[in-house]
């Protein structure tokens, strides 16, 4: 349900190309980081959201959603499963199209919220994973 490979390959490949990257930092460890990339390889345009608003890829980074002059289309997410459900309400704030929930990120009552605001969404899946799938 969470991952239903319908709502991924229409994420992936119709709801536009600009991805909203929350707790992307400069850190290489990070698993942000490695997908951040893997999305910039595959034609995403990725945008750093963190408190730090560091420069990641080149490019800009944002403390907050709600700081980017911009539309976003997707909103990936990199934080625990405690803090996700607001950053899925700023994703629906901003007027984006779709939440990704990163693995072992999970939160049901924002599913639902997101889901009943109109947009896409899926929990507990990898783009970068997913992304090589799609032939």
């Amino acid at each position: 349900m969470y991952g239903d490979p319908s709502t991924v390959r229409k994420i992936l490949t119709e709801l536009g190309d600009t991805w909203a990257v929350v707790g992307l930092s400069t850190n290489e460890r990070r698993a942000a980081y490695g997908v951040a990339d893997v999305l910039q390889r595959f034609g995403k345009r990725i945008v750093p959201v963190h408190p730090k608003a560091e420069t990641v890829h080149g490019e800009r980074g944002y403390a907050s959603l709600a700081e980017i002059p911009f539309p976003i289309d997707v909103v990936d997410v990199f934080v625990n499963s405690e803090l996700a459900g607001p950053v899925a309400d700023e994703a629906v704030a901003i007027g984006a199209k779709a939440v990704w929930f990163q693995l072992d990120v999970i939160d049901e009552a924002a599913y639902e919220r997101t889901r009943a605001a109109g947009l896409a969404m899926v929990m507990d899946r990898c783009p970068a994973i997913e992304i090589p799938r799609l032939g």
